[in-house]
């Protein structure tokens, strides 16, 4: 019986042990903890601080992945560049099958979606439902995300073969 008591086991916290080996490490290395008043961050009261865990469920049950990435969204200010993402990947969607067929988006600048378009015809066509389109991309990925369609027509094809060409504007067809 006595044995028994003398073999007593105490709990370890292995990632409370893990940070005091490597401040040991830090601190023989000659690395000094600073406050984060002396780095110019003013101090917040523990009463006033965001609270880790939901306060609902206290952070112990399981989520759904779906909560836990609108939440991971929400807290890293990913919205507006998954809200880019989204444009370009759900383009059919977003302008519809005959659209989508002769246009497809390019690149994003800032809030400026540049689309490319496959004929001069369509390009016009594009710019003409410019207006309506915007309204849809703010009422299904939020306002401010698209604030200005760039329509481009096609690309001309490079008339310059061979080593030497002559100085000009070459030949005059309906390109963009």
């Amino acid at each position: 019986m006595e044995e028994q008591a003398n073999d007593h086991v105490t709990e370890v916290d292995a990632a409370q042990a893990a940070l005091n080996r490597m401040r040991t490490i830090a601190k023989a290395r000659g690395e000094l903890r600073i406050p984060r008043s002396r780095l110019g961050a003013k101090s917040v009261p523990r009463s006033k601080r965001a609270p880790f865990l939901d306060s609902l469920d206290g952070g112990r049950d399981p989520q759904g992945l779906g909560r836990v990435v609108r939440r991971l969204v929400s807290d890293r200010g990913w919205s507006s560049p998954l809200a880019v993402g989204s444009v370009m990947a759900q383009w059919d969607t977003l302008v519809g099958p005959d659209i989508a067929a002769h246009c497809q988006p390019e690149s994003f600048e800032v809030t400026t979606l540049h689309v490319r378009c496959d004929s001069t015809s369509w390009a016009t066509q594009l710019r003409l439902l410019s207006s309506s389109l915007l309204a849809k991309f703010d009422a299904e990925l939020g306002t401010g995300v698209v604030t200005k369609l760039l329509v481009l027509g096609p690309a001309a094809p490079s008339w310059r073969k061979g080593y030497r060409n002559v100085k000009g504007r070459g030949p005059r067809d309906t390109y963009g």
